[in-house]
């Protein structure tokens, strides 16, 4: 399986993709469990999460462009409220 991808994106990577035109999701500090039935992309907007995989933790937050690996059983460790575009496929 692959690993969850974080990095910083430039704001003309962020152009180029149309984040801004992906819907948003957003929820408050929480922990639950999740699985990704397909590839999810996802700008965050607001926020500070832990994301536990069976490979261990990834932390991320506001600024950070994440991909979720299709497959993915994790759980997610909301400390701050998060905001995010997502992007499915």
């Amino acid at each position: 399986m692959d690993k969850v991808e974080v990095k910083k994106p430039t704001k003309e990577e962020l152009e180029s993709m149309e984040v801004k035109s992906w819907p948003t999701w957003g929820c408050e500090a929480s922990s639950f469990d999740w699985e990704y039935d397909d590839k999810e992309s996802c700008y965050i907007i607001e926020g500070d999460v832990t994301v536990v995989t069976p490979e261990g933790e990834v932390k991320f937050g506001a600024g950070d462009f994440v991909v979720f690996p299709k497959g993915l059983k994790c759980k997610w460790n909301v400390h701050q409220r998060v905001l995010k575009h997502y992007k499915f496929g």
